[in-house]
């Protein structure tokens, strides 16, 4: 594995019941880059996503990263090995701050774990560092607010500070701008460019103009495998690309 890389995957299969949903995918993530994964529903892009966090253990096949075969690791390990992923629906806590949700993703730092019975002066520590990530993520104004009273693009926002505050050096995004009004949509979009610098970024994503605009790299899937591959004005101009989205592959057309 080429030190450019900082993940590949090796003929991925997964079966269920005899359904494929992942079928000899290889995939080879360049490190610092932004690297799309797309394809009409039911491609497999999200299974792709559980088994490169190990939350799915593939059929066969296998997954290295930063040269080293992780295939048989747990999920705790994957993330130790600094391999984070947010996902489809909000996780954060919405009945704490923000403040204090990014701060839980801190104490792994300390050592302490997510302990929430901590005392105060210990997770106090970790405000310094979380009001850097908040701001990195336009919410340093928002820091004292109940999670829950945040408008949805905003809380996809602070899900990325928290991921951040995990210390990723591959964020896995999966489906980051879903669900979103056009003005949370670009603003989701500037912030993932934003937090791009110094690691490495693979998301799902439907929104074609999100993908257009922000990706060095798409892999297209269709029935579990890879139909294309390479930079967006190439992918896009693929008949079996255009095919498989039944011609929706213009940004212009591409809102779902």
């Amino acid at each position: 594995m080429s030190e450019d890389y900082i993940l590949e995957t090796r003929n991925l299969v997964k079966e269920f019941k005899g359904f494929v949903a992942v079928n000899d995918v290889s995939l080879r993530v360049q490190r610092g880059s932004i690297h799309a994964l797309i394809g009409p529903n039911g491609a497999g892009k999200t299974t792709c996503f559980n088994l490169l966090t190990k939350f799915l253990a593939p059929t066969r096949g296998s997954i290295h990263f930063n040269g080293v075969d992780i295939t048989g690791d747990k999920p705790a390990a994957i993330a130790r090995r600094g391999i984070i992923r947010s996902f489809q629906i909000s996780a954060v806590f919405p009945h704490l701050t923000v403040l204090e949700n990014v701060r839980i993703g801190l104490q792994r730092k300390l050592g302490t774990s997510f302990h929430f019975w901590k005392s105060a002066s210990v997770l106090d520590a970790l405000n310094g560092r979380a009001m850097e990530l908040l701001e990195a993520v336009d919410l340093a104004g928002h820091a004292g607010m109940l999670t829950v009273e945040l408008p949805y693009g905003r809380k996809r926002a602070l899900e990325i500070a928290t991921t951040l505050a995990l210390d990723p050096e591959l964020m896995l995004l999966d489906e980051p701008t879903q669900g979103m009004g056009h003005e949370d949509v670009g603003r989701v979009a500037q912030l993932i460019r934003k937090v791009s610098a110094g690691r490495t970024i693979m998301m799902v994503e439907h929104n074609l103009a999100v993908v257009a605009d922000l990706s060095d790299t798409i892999t297209v899937l269709a029935r579990g495998a890879v139909l294309a591959e390479g930079a967006y004005a190439d992918v896009s101009k693929n008949p079996q690309v255009l095919e498989a989205y039944v011609g929706t592959v213009e940004p212009a057309d591409a809102h779902g």
